[in-house]
């Protein structure tokens, strides 16, 4: 089943409530929340106070993606804000077992994200112990970039150790996608999607969403 996660990095942040409730009306199931330090990625965003702000207008999940240094030192307080999956780079984790360890202890769902030039098989030591796996198909720090095409070699990869390895996780993609790519990206395997510009970018998140995912439905249709 392919899902949408609105990122909420494109959202207007003085209507972010709003925003989500759209999103969410169009089909978004999981929201997509993106942490930056200025360090690990040239950008800054937001942490768990705002976190904490949209656990209470929704009752979806929150994907908490950290594109930062440290991760571990922020878990406890991403998990108390309320985050349900959380997300970590395997070139910011020097000990990643450990750290996925530490998600899940705290109640959340792990996963490990891969930059660009990152090799997939690196994290097959890992593949165990996660509940997904994210494709950064751009380079990590800001929205609005163009969908690398590399990347649909990535998630085909990781859709061949997903069966070879006998796993379940699932296969997000994230950066770029759009009406243009969700299709491209729906038949190498991913099946959870993350999309910010092309849901937020011109006040139609409710039509926008509603529309990237039928896309997404008809696209997994015709590869079933």
């Amino acid at each position: 089943m392919v899902e949408l996660l609105p990122s909420i990095l494109s959202a207007d942040f003085a209507h972010l409530a709003d925003e989500v409730k759209a999103a969410e009306a169009g089909g978004g199931t999981v929201i997509h929340f993106d942490v930056m330090d200025g360090h690990f990625v040239p950008n800054l965003t937001i942490g768990p106070p705002v976190l904490a702000s949209l656990r209470k207008v929704t009752k979806l999940p929150i994907d908490c993606h950290m594109m930062i240094e440290n991760p571990d030192e922020f878990v406890e307080s991403f998990a108390e804000a309320g985050a349900d999956w959380m997300s970590v780079h395997y070139e910011a984790c020097p000990h990643l077992h450990r750290t996925l360890q530490l998600i899940r202890h705290h109640g959340m769902e792990p996963a490990v994200v891969i930059n660009p030039a990152t090799a997939v098989d690196l994290l097959i030591p890992a593949l165990e112990m996660v509940h997904h796996v994210l494709v950064m198909s751009v380079n990590p720090g800001f929205g609005g970039q163009s969908f690398i095409p590399y990347s649909l070699n990535k998630i085909r990869r990781l859709r061949e150790l997903r069966e070879e390895l006998g796993l379940n996780y699932r296969i997000e993609v994230d950066g770029g996608v759009a009406h243009d790519t969700i299709g491209l990206v729906v038949e190498a395997g991913a099946d959870l999607l993350v999309a910010g510009s092309a849901v937020f970018s011109d006040g139609r998140a409710e039509q926008n969403a509603h529309e990237l995912l039928q896309a997404a439905q008809l696209a997994a249709a015709e590869s079933a």
